[in-house]
C-alpha cells in the first residue's frame, strides 16, 4: 500500500498527518544559549567536552546577527539548550519572537511565563529525590522539589526524566510525582560520561527501562510525552537493521567539512541542520558531541530526527507507517506545533488502540 492508501484507511492517522502538513515542514538547528551554567551535572556532556569555552563577548549584537542569518537561511525551528537557558532571559525571548523554540532547563530558576507564554519547557530530571541531588545538586540541593514549585500547573512544561538503567524502580514513584504536580514527562537515556559506574552505567541496557516505561504509558494516559515504538528505538538503538552511531545520525551539523563524508554514504539526514556553540557562530559536530562515542548517545531528541528522516522504510507496511506517523506527531505535540491538548487525546486513544500490541508482537 501506498501512504495514501494507508491515510484512506484510518481517520485517526489521516487527522495526524493533515495537522503535520498544516503546522509546516520544520527547518531546525540547535543553539546553546549560554555558555554558563548554574550547576555541574554529573554525566553533562556540556562540561564533559568543554563546550562551555565557546561564548561571545558581543552579547545581544551577536545574537541578532544569528537570528537575521538563521531566518535568511529558512530556519523556523531552534532547539534551545546550553548551558543554562533562564540565566539569559531576554537572549531567550528575543529568540522566541523571532522563530518555534522548545527549551531544555535544569529548573532551578523558573522560566517566566510573561513573554514566553507558548513556550514549550523540558524541565530536567534524573531520578527520585536522593539520586536527582546526587548527580545534579552536588548532594546538596533538592533541585527536583524547586523544579516541581517553580511549574507547578504550568502547561508549557514537562518533566524530562533521564533515566538510569540501574534505578528502574524509581520510575513510577517520579513519574507520579510529575503528574500529580500538573506535568506531563517525556523520557531520555542516561548516558554516563562522568564513569560512574554500577547503576549509572549506559552499558548495563535499558531493557527493563523500556518495559517500565510502557507501563507508565498504560498507567498514566495522557501524561506520558512517548510511544512504545519511540521507546523500543532509543533504548535499543536499532531501526530496520541500522544500529545507532555517527554513520545514521541524521543531526549533524552540515556546515563541517568533518562530517562531509557521513553525508555521502547514503544514509538520511537532516540537510537543514547545524549544532551552534553559545558564540552563535561556531558549529560542533552533532547536538550532543564533538568527538565522543556515538554509542554512548540514548538522546531522545537526536532519535526523534532518526525516525522522522526514515518515513520510506516505514512505508512497507500500515503497522510500521502508524508507527512512524504517531513518532513524528509526537514531537510536534510535545513542541506545540499542533494542539496540544487535543493532539495528546488523539494520540493516546491511537496508541493505546493500535500500536500497543503492534510493538509487543
Amino acid at each position: 500500500m501506498s501512504l495514501k492508501q494507508y491515510l484512506q484507511a484510518d481517520t485517526a492517522l489521516s487527522r495526524m498527518y493533515q495537522e503535520i502538513k498544516a503546522a509546516g515542514a520544520l527547518r531546525t538547528v540547535s543553539l546553546d544559549l549560554t555558555h554558563r551554567c548554574n550547576i555541574r551535572c554529573k554525566g553533562c556532556y556540556y562540561f564533559e567536552e568543554g563546550m562551555d569555552r565557546y561564548a561571545t563577548s558581543e552579547g545581544d549584537a551577536a545574537l541578532e546577527r544569528f537570528i537575521q542569518r538563521e531566518k535568511e537561511r529558512g530556519t523556523n525551528f531552534i532547539t534551545i539548550v546550553g548551558g543554562e537557558p533562564s540565566l539569559e532571559l531576554e537572549r531567550l525571548r528575543s529568540l522566541y519572537q523571532n522563530f518555534k523554540l522548545s527549551v531544555a532547563t535544569n529548573g532551578l530558576n523558573r522560566i517566566p511565563y510573561d513573554g514566553l507564554e507558548d513556550l514549550p519547557i523540558g524541565v530536567a530530571v534524573w531520578g527520585d529525590a536522593k539520586t536527582d541531588r546526587y548527580l545534579r545538586g552536588n548532594d546538596k540541593i533538592d533541585i527536583f522539589s524547586k523544579a516541581l514549585d517553580h511549574y507547578r500547573g504550568d502547561n508549557r512544561a514537562f518533566f524530562y526524566y533521564t533515566v538510569t538503567p540501574g534505578n528502574v524502580s524509581q520510575i513510577e514513584g517520579v513519574v507520579r510525582r510529575c503528574t500529580d504536580n500538573g506535568n506531563k514527562v517525556l523520557f531520555n537515556y542516561y548516558s554516563d560520561l562522568s564513569s560512574l559506574g554500577g547503576a549509572f552505567d549506559h552499558r548495563m541496557g535499558f531493557e527493563e527501562v523500556r518495559l517500565e516505561i510502557d507501563r507508565m504509558i498504560e498507567c498514566f494516559p495522557g501524561m506520558i510525552f512517548m510511544t512504545p515504538y519511540f521507546n523500543k528505538v532509543i533504548s535499543s538503538g536499532e531501526l530496520f537493521g541500522m544500529k545507532w552511531g555517527y554513520e545514521v545520525c541524521t543531526n549533524l551539523s552540515t556546515n563541517l567539512e568533518q562530517n562531509a563524508k557521513r553525508f555521502e554514504n547514503g544514509m538520511p539526514y537532516n540537510k537543514h541542520f547545524r549544532a551552534y556553540y553559545a558564540d552563535f557562530v561556531t558549529t560542533r559536530r552533532c547536538c550532543t558531541g564533538t568527538c565522543r562515542d556515538c554509542s554512548s548517545c540514548y538522546d531522545t531528541w537526536e532519535h526523534f530526527s532518526w525516525v522522522m528522516v526514515n518515513l520510506r522504510k516505514h512505508l512497507a507496511s500500515r503497522e510500521t507507517f502508524a508507527q512512524w506517523l504517531t513518532t513524528m506527531y509526537l514531537f510536534y505535540v510535545i513542541n506545540r506545533l499542533v494542539d496540544q491538548d487535543k493532539g495528546m487525546k488523539l494520540l493516546t486513544s491511537y496508541i493505546l488502540t493500535h500500536e500497543w500490541d503492534v510493538v509487543r508482537s
